[in-house]
Formats: C-alpha cells, structure tokens, sequence
C-alpha cells in the first residue's frame, strides 16, 4: 500500500445495512459518497446489505455511485424466537460475509469504510488488502444496547456476550474508528487509531432570522432514542404560559401513534406531528427556536442544519452531541440531561426575549461556519491519505 502514488485515483467502499432509511447517518454518507466523486474523482461503491433493488433510496444517490445490493434477509430471523433465531442470525451471517468477500474481492477498493455500528467486527475481519474504517454515528456506551427495548433473559445474555466481542474485534481489526464528538473518542481508547470528525451540512440560507415567528420544531426520528416523551413534559408546562405559540414535530417512526395518543392524553395544545420532509429547510426558514431532547445523539445535524439558519436551539446535555455544538448562553442553551423544569424554564426565556432570540441567532451562524462542508471533507481527505500510508 506504501506504492500507492495517486491519491485522485482512490478507490473506496462504504458499507451500511440500507439506504432506505430516513436517517442522519444514511443522508450525510449520501452527501459524502457525492462530494468525493464530484471533486475528488474517487471510485465509490456503496454495498447496501440488506436492500434490494426494488427498495427506492431515502436520498438522490449521485449516477457517479456504484450501488450494490446484496439483498441478505436479515430481518427473517425476527420470525424465530431464541435459541432458534440464534441459528438464523448465524447462517445470515454467513451469507453476508460470503457476499461480502466476494463482492469486496471483485471491486479491489483501497478503503472500506464500516458505517456506524452494522456488522463492524464482519467488515473488520474480512480478509483483503483495503485498509478498514469504521465510522461509528452513535456513542458507544449506547452501541448494541437497544436501551428502552424490553429482552427476554436469553437474548439479554447474548447481547452481552455479543458486545463484548464486537468491541475487542473492532478494536483490535480496524485501521481507524472514526468518532463524531471528542467525547465518544474517549470511550474507544483501546482502538488502534482514533479520529474525530464531525459531520457537516449541506444546506445555505441567505434569508435572515425572523425573532418573531411564534414557531418552535423538532426534527428527528420518531424512536424513543429522540426522547419526545421528555419534550411532551415541557411543552405540557411552557404551553400553558405562551398559547400563541406553536410546536412541530417533523419526523417518522414507530412511536407516531403512541405520541399522538400521548398528546390528547395530555390534552397538549398548538402541537402536532408532521412526516418527515425532504425539504426541511423551508421549516427552519420559519421558525424561531429548535428543540433537541434526546437521551443520545452521535452528532445532531438538526442542530447545525437550525443554527446554519440562525435558530437558538436547547438542548439536553446527553452522550455526546449537544455539547460540541452548542455554547451555552451564547447561541443557544444546554440544559443538564433530564432536566426537564429547567429545559422549560430556558424555552420561556427565550420566547419572552425576542432580544436574546436575535443575538443567539448571530452568534449561532458564526459557529455553526466550522461545520461546513468543504472544511469537514478536507479533514476525511487527509485521514485517506494518512490510512493508506499505514
């Protein structure tokens, strides 16, 4: 790999369970795939494990991406209860990793990059001459861990024993783990190289901020992760104080109905859940605060997409996002993780001070300049460039 001489001649391999989802992860590889064969003249391929080709993508995939579907039915084993899927689970991997192999020996790539925590310690060990990346898009203290999923005795068992292994395998197989927050890098220690990267964003806005909308969103999957219960709790105590303004939600999920139904329960006023949009842009061009209530964050995008449009944002203080984003009671708020008196005592601040709305929106477009895209990129550049020369 040392006589490795043109770098503009790269060939690189992601690989992620499927495109299909609506997801951070899924939309920021996409926008990255993109900008290395647009402005780097890269080779790339991405190999979709368990999308087939009949399944559309949540994003516009650029015609310079090569897509492989590997069409593995990872999700037949959900059919079986354990011990049996156990059996299951295993000869789909055994499937993956044969296709896999023989997919990554066809293509020959120089870097294969694992995203997030899917089939890490598979990728790590497959044998080829690529030098392997795991870009990991959650903390690791949640990885695996499915926290607020109930699991019978056995299969919490496994999963403990499972994690374990994953994590030796990665951190011993793979060139480089690549972190989103200085934070979650700490907790990968034990890997061979560290690097941390934020993700960026793709999105401009000339318009600037109106402190007058009467409009608060939150954007994310709608999965308990995102921790709406706990933005249903303030909105309960902030609503009752400031009728004129409004809540939107934007986001899909499994807990769309549960939510709704939470609402009535609550007889919540001037909120409601909306499908995620594609365009969400048009969302923060009209509204004056975002709210993040997450119990876990790899890295919000909602966050620098909002700041990027000069919206104050609070959020909660959980593993390990919010912090690298937001400057407390500069651009925005940070509220101690569960918090849930003095997240709404913040939101009340801010919706009473038009005057502090407008001077956190300016102090967040200054910050939020560090995320954009082409000074994000240069660093995934110089890691390339860096790993092919271990």
């Amino acid at each position: 790999m040392n006589q490795f001489l043109n770098y503009n001649e790269m060939k690189i391999i992601y690989i992620i369970d499927t495109l299909a989802s609506k997801g951070g992860a899924e939309r920021i590889i996409t926008n990255k795939m993109d900008y290395m064969a647009s402005f780097w003249g890269y080779e790339i391929s991405i190999i979709t494990c368990y999308q087939n080709s009949n399944t559309p993508n949540a994003y516009i995939l650029s015609e310079k991406i090569n897509q492989i579907y590997l069409d593995i039915p990872f999700y037949s084993q959900y059919k079986y209860k354990y011990p049996y899927r156990l059996y299951v689970k295993n000869n789909i991997n055994k499937r993956l990793i044969k296709r896999l192999s023989e997919t990554i020996s066809e293509l020959d790539p120089d870097i294969i990059i694992g995203v997030g925590y899917f089939n890490a310690d598979i990728i790590c060990k497959i044998k080829c001459r690529a030098k392997k990346i795991i870009e990991v898009h959650e903390p690791r203290p949640f990885t695996l861990a499915d926290p607020g999923l109930k699991r019978s005795l056995l299969s919490k068992v496994y999963m403990k024993i499972y994690r374990q292994r994953y994590f030796r395998s990665v951190e011993k197989e793979a060139d480089v783990v690549v972190t989103l927050t200085k934070g979650d890098a700490q907790e990968w220690k034990k890997a061979k190289r560290i690097a941390t990267i934020p993700n960026f964003t793709v999105m401009r806005s000339n318009d600037s901020y109106n402190e007058n909308h009467k409009r608060i969103i939150a954007v994310g999957r709608l999965e308990w992760v995102k921790g709406y219960d706990r933005l249903l709790k303030i909105w309960e105590l902030v609503s009752q104080k400031h009728k004129d303004w409004i809540l939107d939600i934007f986001g899909s999920g499994s807990l769309e109905e549960t939510l709704n139904l939470n609402i009535k329960a609550l007889k919540l006023k001037n909120i409601k859940i909306h499908q995620f949009k594609s365009n969400i842009e048009d969302e923060y061009s009209n509204c004056s605060i975002l709210l993040s209530t997450s119990y876990y964050e790899g890295f919000s995008l909602a966050l620098i997409e909002a700041m990027q449009f000069g919206i104050p944002c609070i959020a909660f203080d959980c593993p390990f996002g919010p912090r690298d984003v937001i400057d407390d009671e500069k651009n925005g708020f940070v509220i101690k993780d569960g918090d849930i008196i003095n997240f709404a005592k913040r939101l009340d601040m801010l919706i009473e001070n038009p005057q502090l709305r407008k001077e956190f929106s300016n102090a967040a477009k200054l910050k939020v300049k560090q995320y954009d895209i082409n000074i994000v990129m240069q660093k995934w550049k110089e890691l390339f460039e860096k790993t092919i020369c271990l």
